[in-house]
Order: C-alpha cells, then sequence, then structure tokens
C-alpha cells in the first residue's frame, strides 16, 4: 500500500512539474487594450468555434447577445438551433475580472458559482466583428455582427490567432440559415 501511495504521489508530482515547466514556456494569451462596452453589446453570431462540449447539441444559427444591466454588468443569452431545429438557449452573466483591467478581460457564469474566462483578444476596429478566447487556449469564438465573414478577414483573423498560440486544427464553421 505504502508503494502505491508514494507512486500516486511521484505520479501526481510529475504531472504537476510538467505542467508547471508548460505554463513557463507559455507565451501569456494577449487581449485587445480596450473595449467600448457600449458599442460591444448587441446581437453577434458565431462564425467559427473550438469544439467544446457545452455546445455539442448545436447544429447552426449560433449567436450570443450581449445587453448592458444598469449594475455594470453583462446579461449574456446564447442561442443555437440544435439538429431537431429547435432552438436552444442559455442565460448567462458577465462582468469585467478584475478592476484593475483591462476591460477586455471577463469572467463569465451560465451556473453560478462557476465562471469562465472571456477574454476579447481580437477586435475590428468598427466592432464588425470580435475574436474570443482564453488563456488555456481550450476555447475559441469569431463572432460578427452578420451570419458570414469576409473568407479574407478570417483568413486574417485566424492567422493571428495562430500566431497566439491556438491550434486550430478542429476549428469548426457555424452554419447560418439566414
Amino acid at each position: 500500500m505504502k508503494n502505491v501511495t508514494a507512486n500516486l504521489l511521484l505520479a501526481l508530482s510529475a504531472m504537476s512539474a510538467g505542467k508547471t515547466a508548460h505554463a513557463v514556456n507559455e507565451t501569456p494569451l494577449q487581449v485587445v487594450p480596450s473595449v467600448d462596452v457600449a458599442r460591444y453589446v448587441g446581437k453577434w453570431y458565431e462564425i467559427a468555434h473550438l469544439p467544446a462540449w457545452f455546445q455539442r447539441d448545436c447544429a447552426s444559427d449560433t449567436t450570443a447577445t450581449y445587453t448592458l444591466r444598469p449594475d455594470g454588468k453583462i446579461t449574456v443569452l446564447n442561442e443555437c438551433r440544435k439538429t431537431d431545429g429547435v432552438l436552444k438557449s442559455a442565460k448567462g452573466a458577465a462582468h469585467i475580472a478584475s478592476n484593475d483591467g483591462p476591460n477586455t478581460k471577463l469572467k463569465v457564469t451560465f451556473f453560478w458559482p462557476f465562471y469562465g474566462n472571456y477574454w476579447i483578444i481580437d477586435l475590428d476596429p468598427q466592432y464588425r466583428w470580435a475574436v474570443i478566447g482564453e488563456p488555456d487556449r481550450k476555447y475559441f469564438w469569431i463572432l460578427c455582427r452578420a451570419p458570414q465573414l469576409d473568407p479574407a478577414i478570417y483568413t486574417q483573423i485566424v492567422e493571428r490567432a495562430r500566431k497566439q498560440g491556438y491550434d486550430l486544427s478542429t476549428l469548426q464553421i457555424t452554419k447560418h440559415s439566414q
């Protein structure tokens, strides 16, 4: 039993050390310096995303609608159409991650007390498209004010994200019926 416990502790230590070494070598994810929240709120169409367990039922028409609340938080309404045509929705809330800024790093929750990182890592100066990520580079979304995005802009966004350390080999294009 001592050997099993010792081996388990050794394995956990090795995994922890490996994770620490990986984190030290990884370049921190860069965000845009700031966002005008009044311009950012509204409806966004998902153009592409990395597969995420919470989107496994989404077949098409994925959108995110952000609404500014009087308390300074943002109401988040994510919607998508399932393969059977039924609309699926999830409502949550977002707030700035730290009072020290920047306001492009947010925390979002759909099930309190669990929060996820929502970082704006690329943004069109006219707020026509935005790119959302998080520091572990596990989640990634390209959003647009319209259901389609110019292919040249899409290619540029993907290239910048790869330079930020994203593996986009499993990036999925979102279908829209519009």
